[in-house]
């Protein structure tokens, strides 16, 4: 077998350069580890890096190798030992790898690799292919952004904005432009007095003028400032306005009696998981918590996540109370709006269709997208019924069914995936 060996030295960064050609190469295997990450994954912790298991068959590095060359005869034998449909006991303890009994002296394996992301190549892969739906660049924002950038150079300014380089250029220019005529002179008088030191007899009286001359010729290019106030340059730095996508997500929850434990934990775990999302791919987003059983409240995330409080189900007062926030806070000039609804369906029957009306009338024609989760494993109740006539009309309208941790992620991915323009 032939073997090739890359001896060349390392370049600057080339760890970084190899982990992520490596991610590259093994995305498949590592995107499905992130998926199972995330199902097992509590609240508390879901902002954490994770270790990844690349089975160690799937490392294997391609190899040259000579080949055996010419003709060759053999004969394979048969099995004579099993026959189609025999079932193949378990093999003794110790004869395999792990497992109870004795330890064995034969045998040997390679363990699985184990790779560790961090946190922010974690999130990357796993909101790879990811958006808002309907995102769009709307007007600038009220509270306009700015962004700094250069603008030359300004005689005026702060210490710590001096430009070094640019003052001391502009000080070297004034010197030279200050000191050229007696320079010029200097120079004159210098090749003069040389003349007349040649020359036989000397004239004192002449060399002595000159002499005086040079020397005050020379205290005139040292008065020259080295560097003067009138040469310091600061850097001029202007704030250009910037458009902005602004966008809000109104996350409301049922947390009526109806919404046992486990199921709040689900939609805890879903909206936990869409504003990591939101708040790494959009800088400007805002987040709007509302929870409810027959009354509905606006909420901070630390309540909305761990309050206790619970009662009956009237689904349209949080409806209602989104469509007030929106109206007072968030006009639809300046905001996309973006609804995500968790709930497991049970609702007051006679309040169903006025959640329907509300959707129709001072919901729908105003967000760009609706996301209505139901956590029921049985069948679906009134809401989603009622919830169908509006999704006939509205195709911004999403509704998708959890029924455990392991349909967290896939409904996720399908609600919120790159769509084409």
């Amino acid at each position: 077998m032939a073997t090739f060996i890359d001896r060349r030295l390392d370049g600057k960064n080339k760890s970084a350069v190899n982990r992520q050609r490596f991610i590259r190469r093994f995305k498949g295997q590592i995107k499905k580890a992130v998926a199972e990450a995330m199902n097992g994954r509590s609240i508390t912790d879901i902002d954490n890096g994770e270790k990844i298991n690349i089975p160690a068959r799937d490392l294997s590095e391609p190899v040259f190798s000579h080949g055996t060359g010419g003709r060759r005869e053999a004969i394979h034998p048969g099995n004579k030992e099993f026959t189609a449909g025999d079932r193949i006991t378990r093999p003794p303890g110790g004869g395999g790898s792990g497992g109870g009994g004795q330890a064995s002296n034969t045998g040997e394996g390679e363990d699985d690799f184990v790779f560790e992301l961090s946190r922010d190549e974690f999130l990357e892969l796993f909101f790879e292919d990811l958006e808002l739906p309907n995102l769009v660049r709307t007007q600038l924002a009220k509270t306009t952004e700015f962004k700094s950038v250069r603008a030359g150079f300004t005689s005026d300014g702060v210490p710590a904005n001096i430009d070094v380089v640019r003052s001391l250029k502009g000080a070297l220019a004034r010197r030279m432009a200050l000191a050229a005529p007696y320079n010029r002179r200097l120079n004159e008088a210098e090749e003069e007095l040389r003349q007349l030191l040649d020359e036989t007899p000397v004239d004192e009286e002449q060399v002595g003028a000159l002499t005086e001359e040079i020397e005050h010729l020379r205290a005139r290019v040292r008065a020259v400032p080295f560097i003067d106030t009138f040469d310091l340059r600061y850097a001029n730095r202007v704030k250009q306005p910037q458009p902005t996508t602004q966008a809000v997500m109104f996350c409301i929850m049922d947390v009526s009696g109806s919404m046992d434990r486990a199921r709040k934990d689900l939609a805890k775990r879903f909206f936990t998981l869409l504003y990591l999302f939101l708040k790494r791919n959009y800088e400007k987003i805002e987040v709007v918590f509302i929870r409810h059983h027959t009354v509905a409240k606006e909420v901070d995330e630390q309540e909305f996540f761990y309050s206790r409080e619970t009662g009956g189900t009237v689904v349209s007062s949080a409806l209602q109370l989104a469509a007030e926030i929106m109206r007072d806070r968030y006009p639809v000039s300046s905001w996309n709006l973006y609804v995500a609804q968790a709930s497991d369906g049970d609702n007051w029957h006679h309040d169903s269709p006025t959640c329907r009306d509300l959707l129709m009338q001072r919901i729908m024609p105003y967000v760009r997208y609706y996301a209505y989760i139901e956590i029921t494993p049985d069948r679906h109740q009134s809401l989603w019924e009622a919830y169908e006539d509006v999704k006939a009309q509205h195709r911004h309208f999403a509704m998708r069914q959890i029924d455990g941790p392991a349909d967290i992620y896939p409904v996720f991915r399908d609600l919120f995936k790159r769509r084409a323009s």
